[in-house]
């Protein structure tokens, strides 16, 4: 898993350059040449989708997301640990719910050739999918952490 995560930073950290391309030509674009696009924002977006899902799991891998420790320092040692379990149950719970229905959206949008609503009308399957494949991996790693702890392999 640690492997798969550090493969996907590439493409993520790609797909944001690409993103601030995009968006920075689109204003140029406008501005200068006075020639306006209409696929630029779904483009962003779409890149943003998935650098941000799929390089979710990559995060969690360190415990990078936003928690709140308030009650780690007043609690006794034992408490604690216990709080940290029922912090990684609810985050493995939630991720594997949101990954069932991201698939459950991915297989709706291509079963029904979706589309977004605009001129260019880019297929949704593609954000859909990074969102399925993202959570998922976000929900392994979650699986991952929550047995090494359940194990008391957990270091912090």
């Amino acid at each position: 898993m640690s492997w798969l995560n550090r493969a996907i930073l590439l493409p993520c950290m790609l797909a944001l350059l690409s993103a601030a391309g995009i968006l920075t030509y689109s204003v140029f674009s406008r501005y200068y040449f006075k020639v306006p696009t209409d696929w630029q924002d779904e483009a962003a977006v779409f890149l943003l989708v998935g650098a941000t899902f799929l390089s979710g799991s990559y995060v969690q891998s360190y415990r990078g997301h936003i928690g709140i420790d308030a009650l780690a320092g007043v609690l006794p040692s034992g408490l604690n640990r216990l709080r940290k379990l029922l912090a990684d149950l609810a985050t493995l719970l939630f991720c594997a719910f949101f990954s069932w229905k991201s698939w459950t959206l991915l297989a709706e949008a291509i079963a029904e050739g979706q589309t977004t609503t605009s001129s260019w009308g880019p297929p949704l399957w593609i954000p859909y999918s990074t969102m399925a494949v993202g959570m998922t991996l976000v929900a392994l790693q979650a699986a991952l952490q929550t047995a090494r702890r359940l194990l008391g392999n957990e270091a912090s």
